[in-house]
């Protein structure tokens, strides 16, 4: 009965659960290595899951299981900046020349720049980013997952957006 609950509230967030993950550490194999501690964690407590949006719920699990696990594998001193190998799979938007060798390379370092861009943000904002615009969690569920008022979640948010723009909108004055 437990292994039929757990399928069904935490397999299907299992690729936003990894996604999170990736976000917070910087890298596929150990955002794998906290999903897999997260899952654990799932599956012991999900006797204990009342209902409510079984994401956030999983999702929460992750981030607690992704800050422990960094607190215990990595030196305060190392900064994540993200896996740039995950750009190997970018793919052009449709209708846009994908056939061209500098559309493809366009479209890396648009990507590389955004991903290093997020990956620059203070924690806080980019946790909240991520959560809201990556994982589409709603305001509330983002507060009562890391235990903020809703403002605080909207000004974070705000706050993320705006240096996001500022860092990727001054590349794009740069001259060529």
């Amino acid at each position: 009965m437990l292994a039929a609950r757990f399928a069904e509230v935490v397999l299907p967030h299992l690729g936003d659960a990894l996604s999170l993950a990736r976000w917070l550490t910087g890298n596929q194999a150990d955002a794998e290595d906290v999903v897999q501690e997260a899952c654990l964690k799932a599956h012991a407590g999900i006797a204990g899951f009342s209902g409510g949006n079984p994401r956030a719920w999983l999702l929460t699990i992750v981030r607690n299981a992704s800050y422990t696990w960094m607190a215990k594998n990595r030196p305060r001193s190392v900064v994540a900046v993200g896996d740039l190998a995950d750009l190997d799979d970018v793919s052009p938007p449709p209708g846009s020349d994908a056939d061209s060798p500098e559309a493809a390379l366009v479209a890396k370092a648009n990507s590389a720049a955004v991903e290093a861009a997020i990956a620059g943000l203070p924690q806080a904002f980019r946790e909240t980013l991520v959560l809201r615009d990556i994982n589409g969690l709603s305001y509330r569920e983002i507060a009562a997952m890391l235990g903020v008022p809703q403002g605080t979640v909207m000004s974070r948010l705000a706050r993320a957006r705006g240096l996001l723009m500022t860092e990727l909108g001054g590349r794009h004055h740069e001259p060529a």
